[in-house]
């Protein structure tokens, strides 16, 4: 069953030449729907946890995110999604330059759906963006609540 409403994408990214990649290469791989980009974890849980604020917001929502955020680790931005039961069931990809095995299963512990480390080198990692953009285009995303 499809969803009545269009997926939001939810960016959570504080390096803008990433964010502007990431977004570049979603839409090269041909996924239209609405970004919206927070560069830092507190905004971001702020607008998650207060969907009134956003018209945007009332459907269904995907994470892209960051670990290294300049006020919070991604994976304390993680665990409050995770935890809340409004939001437990929202997917979460952590798309990060952390490749260290630990934090890996600690994302995934606490419940991310999909772990990618960025690529150092500039095609490598517009290549996974746009390999990260057609899996968006197939998956189904379920409604929030619990």
């Amino acid at each position: 069953m499809s969803n009545p409403l269009p997926v939001t994408i939810i960016m959570i990214e504080d390096d803008l030449g990433h964010a502007r990649l990431i977004e570049k290469n979603i839409r090269r791989a041909g996924i239209s729907n609405h970004i919206t980009h927070f560069d830092n974890g507190t905004a971001a849980l702020e607008f998650l946890f207060n969907p009134t604020q956003d018209p945007a917001r009332r459907g269904p929502v995907l994470i892209l995110l960051d670990l290294n955020l300049p006020d919070m680790s991604g994976t304390a931005v993680l665990a409050r999604i995770k935890e809340a039961p409004e939001l437990h069931r929202t997917p979460v990809v952590v798309l990060t330059t952390t490749d260290d095995r630990v934090e890996i299963q600690r994302c995934y512990d606490l419940g991310c759906n999909v772990y990618i480390t960025k690529p150092v080198n500039y095609e490598s990692f517009a290549e996974a963006i746009r390999q990260l953009g057609l899996f968006l285009s197939v998956i189904q995303i379920p409604e929030s609540g619990g």
